[in-house]
Formats: structure tokens, C-alpha cells, sequence
């Protein structure tokens, strides 16, 4: 069966509410709802995205792993699901938290409704909740641990025993999330190109992968433990350091790997987690942000210009501009609303990073030209022979 809004068709889907959701905050802060997508329950880091649109490429985004998602816009799952805009083979949150759950979308590429697709993949839903109220708390205390648990209707979940466990919740971000959600394996993806790039991947988005394709870019994706020694015996004519998950100093061997790379003068591109690892292995330092920027219409100036570039971003950590004294890398680009670190650049060797995402997916895309960018670099550059 099927209704049909301004010509398009979308599957039924059951507006009966079977699933009841609870919310609870390290702070004691709980919240019941309605539970939608599996029913379990979770531990995470409760964030917030202030996207209105793009709930599929933010879901599938590897660098929420470990992150329990509250959308700031107030109805979501209204276009349904299309499983052409993932940023990775499935959903990486570890909970989704929305104030209005539309279960029947309308739009013409809806392959799925978002409770079924979240259901399927095991990430548990609530719906029916402020959501302003928790972006409020998040930015006046930081963001918060906490636990959502999905259960049936009619069962009665243990209120004292779940206030109890929130408080021994351990933060995600001590763990090596990148080393969970990337690859394991080597891959190419060859386009006919005369030149090559490994990306070195620590939770990549797969429209970073589509942009380089795009500019005839070979791509080899390697895990984030391989070693320098293994990438520069691929003689690539370029390096990229993906976004990723989690807390950039526990990355030891790809902050190691990417000093090395320096040292080889071959052309370096970061991004997001990219960025950080960048100052990192040139000696700079980085700090947890207190709520973090995620979405779509972040404003960043130009340090010696003029222009202001909207960008979409996922962050939860940052790069201490003055610890980047002496490191070789100064501060290209800032955030206009908090004045953080948005991009970097060596002065002397071919290595530039973005604290946002280039790629844009979703969002605008008027920092799309940094992949040309880089491919002019590789083009100006290279590795010195062997």
C-alpha cells in the first residue's frame, strides 16, 4: 500500500507506537519518550548536529562512532532514507535522538524508512523529546555521557539501577574509535590516472573518496596503523589524512606515521581528525572542545584575506593555535563564531589541513576547490627520487 504526496510514492509504514525509550544523562538528567529503530540500549557521548537536512550522510558519518546524536531540527525522517548518500557502508552512531520521528515520509529516492533502517542496523531511537532542552544543557555544561535505552511497550526498565550505571559510563573517546570504523584491508580504487594518492584512513567519508576520484585521482585506502615506510614504498604523489572519531593523541602510530611522511616532502592534505593529527606530529597540541561544532553552516574567515567560507563539520576536538609556535605550520583559516583553529599550512613544505569538510556531505560547498588545491600541490611537487 501506498500514499502518495504531490505525485511520489513511499512505502507504509505502521504509525502504531510498540517501542517506549528512556534518556538519561550523567548529570541524572532522564527523559522518557518513544522508542523507534532496535530495541537495546546504549552508552555514548550525547552530541548535537544543528543540520535541517542530511540525517542520512550525518548517521553514516564514521567520526559520530562512539556518539549518541541529538538533531537540533525538529522533524526528521520526513524525505525517508536513500542508501545512494551514506558516508560509509551503514549508521556509526550509537543512538539517534530526534524531537518529532516522521514514520511516513514522501519523497521520490526513499528507499527506507528511518526506523527500519536504524532498526536493521541495531541503533536504538528516541522521538518525543526536547530537544532544544538537551542542546541547552550540552552547551552550557559540555558534552555529556549518558545512556538511552529502547524497550518494549508494557516493559518497566530499572530507573535506580540505570541511574546507578550512567555514572560509571566510560568515555568513548579513550578508546581508539578510528581503529574500529576504518578499514582493515588495502584498497584501490583506480580511475585511469597518471597520479596516485593514499589515504590514510581513520573513518574517511566516502564523498572525500568521490572528490578525488573526481579530479582523476587514483586513491589506495590503507588502515590507520600502516606504517610510513610501507606508504612511501607505494611511491604515492600524495598523501590524505581522513576525518575520524574520537580524541587525536591516542593515535600514536598515525601521528608517528605522518611525521615521517613530513620528513619525505611528499604533497599532505588533512582533514577534521586530519588537521589535528597534522599538528600533532609537527609538535603543536589539541584540547576537547566543549560542545563541539557539528553542521552545516559553519562560518570561517581566511586569516590573510578577506573571504568568509560557510562549511559543514563534525569535531568534537581542536587544534591550540599557539601551540603551533615553532612547529612550521601557521593558522590559515578561523572559525568566525569562536575564533578556533580551521585550517593550517606548512611554510615551507607541501602539508595544508581543514578542520571542516571539504567534501561537503552534506552542506555547501564552497570549500570544494581545496581537493584542485591539492592537486596542484601534488602537481607542483612530489617526492624527491628515490
Amino acid at each position: 500500500m501506498y500514499d502518495s504526496c504531490e505525485g511520489f510514492s513511499t512505502p507504509k509504514h505502521p504509525k502504531t507506537h510498540q517501542k517506549k525509550a528512556i534518556l538519561i544523562l550523567q548529570d541524572g538528567t532522564l527523559m522518557r519518550g518513544e522508542g523507534f529503530g532496535a530495541t537495546r540500549k546504549v552508552h555514548g557521548e550525547f552530541v548535537f548536529n544543528t543540520g535541517m537536512v542530511g540525517y542520512p550522510e550525518s548517521i553514516t558519518d564514521p567520526s559520530y562512532a562512539g556518539q549518541i546524536l541529538i538533531q537540533t531540527y525538529p522533524l526528521i525522517g520526513n524525505y525517508g532514507v536513500n542508501t545512494k548518500h551514506f558516508e560509509s557502508d551503514g549508521p556509526k552512531i550509537e543512538g539517534y535522538v530526534v524531537h518529532e520521528l516522521c514514520r511516513q515520509p514522501s519523497h521520490w529516492s526513499s528507499e527506507l524508512h528511518l526506523d527500519e533502517w536504524l532498526e536493521t542496523n541495531g541503533v536504538p531511537g528516541i522521538s518525543g523529546v526536547d530537544t532544544r532542552f538537551l542542546t541547552q544543557k550540552i552547551r552550557t555544561q559540555g558534552t555529556m555521557l549518558g545512556i538511552l535505552s529502547v524497550y518494549e511497550n508494557g516493559d518497566k526498565p530499572d530507573l535506580k539501577a540505570l541511574l546507578e550505571e550512567v555514572k560509571t559510563v566510560e568515555d568513548p573517546n579513550k578508546r581508539k574509535l578510528a581503529y574500529e570504523v576504518a578499514t582493515k584491508d588495502v584498497k584501490h580504487f583506480d580511475v585511469g590516472g597518471d597520479l596516485t594518492v593514499v589515504l590514510i584512513d581513520c573513518g574517511v567519508k566516502l564523498n572525500i573518496i568521490r572528490n578525488l576520484m573526481a579530479r582523476g585521482l587514483n586513491v589506495m585506502i590503507v588502515p590507520p596503523q600502516t606504517s610510513a615506510e610501507t606508504i612511501l614504498a607505494s611511491r604515492p604523489d600524495g598523501v590524505v589524512l581522513s576525518n575520524g572519531p574520537g580524541d587525536p593523541k591516542v593515535y600514536v602510530e598515525v601521528i608517528e606515521t605522518t611525521r615521517r611522511l613530513i620528513e619525505s616532502h611528499v604533497p599532505i592534505m588533512g582533514i577534521c581528525l586530519g588537521c589535528q593529527i597534522l599538528a600533532l606530529a609537527l609538535g603543536g597540541e589539541t584540547y576537547k572542545l566543549k560542545f563541539g561544532h557539528r553542521g552545516q553552516n559553519h562560518p570561517c574567515i581566511e586569516v590573510d584575506g578577506r573571504r568568509c567560507y560557510i562549511t559543514s563539520q563534525n569535531h568534537g576536538f581542536a587544534v591550540r593555535p599557539e601551540s603551533l609556535e615553532g612547529t612550521g605550520l601557521k593558522v590559515t583559516l578561523i572559525n568566525a563564531n569562536d575564533k578556533t583553529v580551521e585550517g593550517v599550512k606548512h611554510i615551507s613544505l607541501p602539508a595544508f589541513a581543514v578542520q571542516f569538510h571539504p567534501e561537503a556531505s552534506p552542506g555547501p560547498n564552497d570549500t570544494n576547490v581545496l581537493f584542485d588545491a591539492f592537486l596542484e600541490e601534488i602537481r607542483r611537487g612530489g617526492m624527491p627520487p628515490a
